[in-house]
């Protein structure tokens, strides 16, 4: 273990007890926190050890760190400092690829792999439009308005009719995003800088483990196109369709999302 501060995490326990259950991880998307998983985690408690953390530059841990490499280093510091050494692993969107390049190169501390709405590379159109979050971080971070990441974010990330039934809890969201200090900006365009030329082809059939690949019909920020290609660069990998779900699959749709990794997970 290195001398880095270990990531703000959370881990709750199985009714018999933290030392009993088998550990799952949960490992957030890019503008993510530890809170966004408790719907999932409430379903899996019962049974499991739940351990969510905060990557380097999201709201409870804060620092930049623009490496994937380092963003793994940074979840195997934490795995052993928990004493953890093997666990459950399901991760969404930008969680989704840390989870893959950790599979790939830490296989020994595996027991599963969920690789929730996620990619096996950035492509050029993916890249663009990450570039523009990234510009409005960057102006959040300089004092200007920090709201606008999450005007850009929204509309790919979740359904029309989810935007509409959650108008007024959104609109306080983006005040409350908005007054966020300039760290918390500079954490996000670190984060999303990570991912420029991502491509993780080469990486995927070192994978040994079960893995799950679970897409949402309607993902617009990592089509189904690219969950199809992990599921066949993964050896025994499989692959579940959520019908309608956006890339916000395990926020918009927890209930189903906790279901399908619970049925998982018991499955191992």
């Amino acid at each position: 273990m290195t001398d880095r501060p270990i990531l703000a995490h959370r881990m709750t326990g199985s009714k018999a007890g933290l030392e009993s259950g088998p550990p799952v991880l949960l490992l957030n998307g890019g503008l993510m926190s530890i809170a966004a998983w408790e719907p999932i985690a409430q379903r899996l408690e019962p049974e499991y050890r739940v351990v969510r953390c905060d990557f380097r530059g999201q709201t409870l841990t804060p620092g930049e760190e623009p490496r994937l490499d380092g963003h793994v280093a940074d979840v195997i510091d934490l795995l052993d400092s928990l004493g953890l050494e093997r666990v459950h692993v399901a991760g969404t969107s930008f969680g989704g690829i840390v989870g893959l390049l950790l599979a790939a190169r830490h296989p020994d501390r595996f027991l599963s792999l969920a690789a929730i709405t996620t990619t096996e590379r950035i492509t050029t159109e993916m890249w663009e439009g990450t570039l523009r979050l990234r510009e409005a971080a960057l102006a959040g971070a300089s004092g200007g308005d920090g709201g606008a990441v999450l005007d850009l974010l929204l509309p790919g990330t979740y359904t029309a009719e989810y935007l509409e039934a959650q108008g007024k809890a959104l609109k306080l969201y983006r005040i409350w995003v908005a007054s966020l200090p300039a760290a918390w900006f500079r954490g996000t365009v670190a984060i999303l800088s990570s991912l420029e030329a991502l491509d993780l082809t080469p990486d995927l059939p070192r994978i040994a483990c079960p893995t799950l690949v679970l897409a949402g019909e309607a993902d617009v920020t990592f089509p189904l196109d690219h969950s199809r290609a992990l599921t066949a660069a993964i050896p025994n990998a499989r692959l579940e369709i959520v019908p309608g779900a956006p890339h916000g699959l395990v926020i918009e749709q927890a209930g189903r999302a906790a279901e399908i990794l619970l049925s998982f997970l018991q499955s191992i």
